[in-house]
């Protein structure tokens, strides 16, 4: 069984389209990476609410089962996200940071409209100084992710403190968003890999 070993001569092709950071960590992802990689699948989740299935099936279209197991292992690789209430003290490779990214890319550059709506939408609230209950998609989008991150994240860890009320969750909801926003460019999946290292390179 192939269940438990590392990704080897198998690595997908797309793995290697991703550069390979200088890292003091020896390969494996830095907490911010990892933190950062489990919110936007969340916020996919939010906008999308067969998301979860989609990222198991984008997996295996882009021949990234090496690396994503199943709904099980997908849910482990998420859960080293310290902020989460099961977190995982495994790792996150790159080789496993790669494959969810260029499945984050993937499933971004299908939601494309949906996400520059919602961020005009936006755009357009604040320009006119109205609350976000006026767009019912930005609103229900919102929604969705603040009971995402409050049911799966650890209210004791300081980081999930940081995002106690509505407003601080909508707002990491519209960050979420915009970085979305950066994978349905050309080289998206690109610059939001290399944006996920900011500060972490040596």
């Amino acid at each position: 069984m192939q269940v438990d070993s590392p990704p080897a001569e198998s690595t997908p092709f797309l793995i290697d389209s991703l550069p390979d950071p200088r890292l003091p960590g020896h390969n494996i992802c830095p907490r911010r990476t990892r933190v950062q990689i489990d919110l936007l699948l969340l916020s996919i989740e939010a906008l999308d609410l067969g998301g979860s299935g989609a990222m198991l099936t984008t997996a295996e279209q882009l021949e990234l089962q090496s690396l994503i197991k199943g709904r099980v292992h997908l849910w482990l690789l998420r859960s080293t996200n310290p902020m989460r209430r099961y977190s995982q003290r495994r790792p996150l490779s790159l080789a496993e940071a790669k494959a969810l990214v260029i499945i984050i890319g993937h499933l971004a550059r299908r939601l494309t409209v949906l996400i520059r709506q919602l961020l005009l939408g936006y755009q357009q609230l604040s320009d006119k100084q109205l609350s976000l209950d006026h767009h019912f998609r930005l609103a229900d989008y919102l929604s969705r992710f603040r009971a995402h991150f409050r049911a799966r994240m650890n209210p004791r860890r300081a980081g999930v403190l940081a995002y106690s009320t509505d407003a601080k969750l909508d707002d990491l909801a519209l960050t979420m968003l915009a970085k979305l926003l950066l994978c349905t460019g050309a080289r998206g999946t690109q610059r939001l890999w290399s944006s996920l290292f900011d500060g972490e390179v040596v």
